[in-house]
């Protein structure tokens, strides 16, 4: 299995995951037409993609999903509250798959659904396993319940939001309301959070971290960086860790 985040941050998220014998995206939320061609720049025609899961339907997860899917015809899953909330929005969307379990199967790839908590009719983060190479991409969530920790225990790769540092959220210029939605739980993981999480989470087969949806305005690259790699150095994890970035794809990574 390998993977290449695409497009990360609050103007744009979209993630591409391959394996033997699918390929597939997470979210479309920067054009279609930039997601193209951050494909073909890593050999893929847009043709080719199997499906798209939805995370959620805010619009930097789906603004692109309407031309890419007229063009491409591509199976696009969702749940079905996520269904109402883009119809409320008339996006109408021409091939749909209603996400009714907790599994997903598509030939060899097994997607586990994990719910999240964020502030919309319904979010999900997602386990992938192909042929036991395993990969957990959790993005827009207040907290990780404790209940789904287990499932999400020694993946080879996390691709996780590392959204804000809480001191440049608090002294910045948004409004009161908008950070208190973004520190509440159905808002966005810190960086303090995202590497508690990872604390309980990382085990002895995990190799990378990829962090995600990293705050222009309340975050940047170092201070994201900076708490991860000392929760690893604290523990003495050996693992590597990527940091995601708005407009510029990272590298096709081997899971």
């Amino acid at each position: 299995m390998k993977v290449s985040v695409l497009a990360s941050g609050s103007k744009g998220n979209s993630t591409y995951i391959e394996t033997d014998q699918v390929k597939i995206l997470v979210d479309l939320g920067t054009s279609s037409l930039y997601v193209e061609k951050q494909l073909k720049s890593i050999g893929v025609d847009p043709s080719s993609i199997d499906a798209i899961l939805l995370t959620h339907t805010h619009v930097d997860h789906v603004s692109g999903l309407k031309v890419f899917t007229k063009k491409y015809h591509t199976k696009v899953y969702m749940t079905p509250p996520m269904y109402e909330e883009l119809s409320k929005n008339n996006l109408a969307l021409p091939c749909i798959e209603y996400i009714l379990n907790a599994v997903i199967l598509i030939k060899d790839l097994h997607i586990l659904v994990v719910k999240t908590s964020h502030d919309t009719d319904d979010s999900n983060a997602y386990i992938f396993d192909s042929l036991g190479h395993t990969l957990a991409y959790i993005t827009d969530t207040g907290y990780i319940n404790i209940k789904n920790h287990k499932y999400l225990k020694n993946m080879n790769t996390y691709i996780i939001e590392s959204n804000h540092d809480v001191n440049l959220l608090m002294d910045g210029h948004y409004p009161f309301h908008i950070k208190q939605r973004i520190l509440g739980d159905r808002g966005h993981l810190s960086n303090k959070q995202c590497a508690y999480y990872l604390s309980k989470l990382i085990g002895d087969k995990t190799h990378q971290v990829i962090l995600i949806h990293l705050s222009q305005d309340n975050n940047n690259e170092e201070l994201a960086r900076k708490e991860t790699e000392d929760m690893l150095k604290e523990h003495d994890y050996q693992v590597q860790v990527k940091i995601s970035r708005q407009k510029e794809k990272t590298e096709l990574v081997e899971v």
